[in-house]
């Protein structure tokens, strides 16, 4: 059984990216490649900021919905409290 981890990165413009991976090192790698999502693309490079193991990936899924949904003060709070 693999790993889910769900993630945040910042990117060259300041915003911050949520996504989830079983590879955060990898993905991180892709995003930089300009392979990560579309998003980050146009916002390169990124630094991972924070990420955090899941127990499975339907929990990294709604971790990342709900993280997509917070206000960037709230997303800062929680990298900050890692």
């Amino acid at each position: 059984m693999k790993s889910w981890f769900v993630y945040i990165v910042k990117c060259v413009d300041d915003s911050l990216y949520t996504g989830i991976t079983v590879d955060v090192e990898s993905r991180v790698t892709k995003h930089n490649k300009g392979d990560g999502a579309k998003y980050t693309r146009a916002r390169l490079p990124v630094e991972l900021v924070w990420y955090k193991k899941c127990k499975n990936e339907s929990f990294a899924r709604k971790r990342e919905a709900e993280i997509k949904g917070w206000s960037r003060s709230k997303k800062l709070e929680l990298i900050g409290s890692s």
